[in-house]
């Protein structure tokens, strides 16, 4: 308990030493909830009292909540854009075969009203006074009874009524491998208001943003189900289930029904919880002397990946934090559940039937969040791939290591899947709010590939040694602070003295492309001239490598006009000539090699396969 209240402590205390500059500031929640559930029903009842600080310089005279539960609805905003968009997610929709046709019959529309979700709000408070309240779908519009003054506290207290809908997306019940409850994204959550103002997105099955803070909550159910999730248990050895203390023997009373499990998570901007009667539950020591909790069926068909499972993730999670830093909790759940796989605080909800190389990879996926999405927490509405992307780019540097696949470059499907988007030409600029994409499929290669590619294209830019100390340096100058795009950029600017303003204009904010091509070999004398031409609109430095015919290889490198920066040499082993600069503005250059053309076997442009050209056929010329 002394450990826990100091972490909050700890945390709390962050914001007045860790700030971005002198004038940053966010807005901080403390949340006390109590829950009954009827699980017959798949209902609860609670009450929430909120104690809200506001850090701003602002005058509050309206708060938002999400109501999330509500977008599993008929008629409802997430319903709709399932109606309407050309692909819509396949677990929105049930295929239906019509003759020769299939139906994507929606799922959401079809729900009835016992299967349906909903969060309703009573008796809202502010400071013991009613204010006025408006519930629009997925939002809750509060009029204060009182505006919040800057640098002041208020507190909210309500009652709310949920039904945990089928599960059709995220959190549900009864799900496609038979868990009873995934209560994800269940409760009133209070909006984040920052710099930007309000964040008020309606629910369209996308992600999350938050407030930090911390939360105190019980519920009660019955006492057959074996929970996981959020925050640590304050009462594992009233509530046995694999969490009391060694050598404890729980024994409950004969006529006790239910249980209320009480769970304490400081410093999150989120807080999930499952349950089921099959549950088993293990404990494994991770670094740290970080627990990780694993829940999942009793299943004779899974048993074995999951106890596989967990020596594995002792692995990722000592992977991530000597990669990134040092996960800051003292406990993580594995539970199966969800749709998926879904990143929660402290937590997260995946799919447990598969093999165990799935299981393993949505498992490190989903564990790579918690550094990325729950202790960073960009906005992952407006930024999905800050999170998505960057995850996904540690999530393939830990798989490569701890399989033992070691592939010179684990990013190489990403960059195929990214030029079949840009092919496809239905690809979006990165600075597409996540809400707005037109199709799912370039929703979902923005977010996780063309992110990844940001970091992994990054370390072409400034040099592997640099990324690392960048992605250190930003989790260490970021965490608990909602970084921005700029923050990042800004980051690796600091680490590695260039100049990369362009880059991130280039590559988020527009769809421009990297195309790049070697047009000429021609002779020249005793030495060979070789001709470059830029054909996409977005510039690179170039690494360009030789072959000769006598086996030796030379390379030689291409500043970036614009970049302000020489990167080392990638490989020492290889002799490297730095060239002139090329300046953005001149799409042709020219080189000349002290060798006769006859002397070269093969001449290439990025042998790493780390930058992102759109059309590879013209990166090489081969004497054949």
């Amino acid at each position: 308990m002394k450990q826990i209240f100091f972490l909050a402590l700890l945390f709390s205390n962050a914001f007045a030493v860790m700030g971005q500059n002198a004038s940053y500031w966010q807005q901080a929640v403390d949340y006390k909830m109590e829950v009954s559930v009827d699980a017959e029903h798949f209902q609860y009842k609670g009450k929430q009292e909120l104690v809200y600080t506001n850090n701003s310089s602002d005058t509050l005279k309206k708060v938002y909540y999400h109501l999330y539960p509500n977008a599993f609805q008929p008629g409802s905003e997430m319903a709709e854009r399932a109606d309407y968009i050309p692909d819509p997610d396949a677990r929105m929709v049930k295929k239906i075969k019509d003759g020769d046709k299939e139906i994507k019959e929606n799922r959401i529309q079809n729900l009835k009203p016992n299967e349906i979700g909903y969060l309703k709000i009573s008796n809202f408070k502010q400071d013991g006074v009613t204010a006025t309240t408006r519930t629009v779908g997925t939002i809750l519009e509060v009029i204060l009874a009182k505006p919040i003054l800057p640098h002041t506290q208020t507190t909210f207290t309500l009652n709310f009524d949920g039904q945990l809908p089928v599960q059709i997306r995220r959190s549900g019940r009864n799900n496609a491998e038979g868990i009873a409850f995934s209560m994800s994204q269940w409760y009133p959550k209070i909006a984040e208001f920052d710099f930007e103002g309000w964040h008020a997105d309606p629910y369209i099955a996308r992600e999350f943003h938050g407030v930090w803070g911390n939360f105190d909550v019980k519920i009660t159910i019955d006492k057959d189900y074996v929970l996981g999730g959020s925050g640590y248990l304050q009462n594992p050895n009233e509530i046995g289930h694999g969490y009391q203390d060694a050598g404890v023997e729980v024994k409950y009373p004969k006529k006790t029904k239910k249980l209320t499990w009480h769970f304490v998570a400081p410093m999150v901007h989120d807080f999930t919880w499952a349950a089921d009667k099959e549950y088993l539950h293990d404990v494994v020591k991770g670094p740290n002397n970080v627990d990780l909790h694993f829940l999942y069926k009793n299943n004779p068909k899974i048993i074995d990946n999951w106890k596989k499972l967990q020596p594995l993730m002792v692995k990722v999670m000592d992977f991530y934090n000597k990669m990134i830093g040092d996960y800051p909790y003292k406990q993580y759940s594995f539970i199966q559940g969800g749709d998926g796989g879904m990143e929660y605080a402290m937590c997260t909800l995946i799919l447990g039937n598969g093999t165990l190389e799935g299981i393993f990879g949505t498992a490190t996926h989903e564990l790579g969040h918690n550094w990325f999405q729950h202790v960073l927490a960009s906005n992952e509405s407006k930024h999905p791939w800050m999170d998505e992307g960057f995850t996904t780019y540690v999530e393939d540097l830990a798989v490569n290591e701890i399989t033992g696949k070691k592939a010179a470059n684990p990013f190489e499907g990403n960059y195929k899947v990214y030029y079949s988007l840009v092919n496809s030409g239905k690809e979006q600029p990165l600075t597409t709010h996540g809400d707005r994409y037109d199709f799912n499929r370039s929703y979902s290669i923005a977010s996780y590939v063309k992110g990844s590619i940001f970091l992994s294209q990054l370390g072409y830019l400034i040099g592997q040694d640099k990324l690392a100390e960048t992605i250190k340096r930003y989790y260490q100058d970021f965490k608990f602070k909602h970084p921005t795009p700029n923050d990042i950029k800004r980051t690796a600017e600091r680490v590695s003295g260039a100049e990369l303003d362009w880059y991130l204009t280039d590559w988020t904010q527009t769809t421009n492309t990297i195309d790049y091509g070697i047009t000429a070999v021609t002779e020249n004398g005793a030495n060979t001239l070789v001709s470059l031409e830029r054909m996409g609109r977005m510039p690179m430095p170039i690494d360009l490598q030789v072959e000769y015919t006598d086996g030796t290889v030379e390379s030689f490198y291409i500043p970036l006009r614009m970049l302000f920066f020489e990167k080392e040499n990638p490989n020492p082993a290889i002799k490297r000539t730095v060239l002139n600069d090329w300046p953005w503005a001149n799409p042709k250059y020219e080189l000349t090699i002290s060798k006769p053309k006859s002397a070269i076997k093969k001449i290439t442009i990025d042998p790493s396969g780390l930058m992102a050209d759109v059309k590879q056929q013209n990166n090489t010329y081969e004497v054949k």
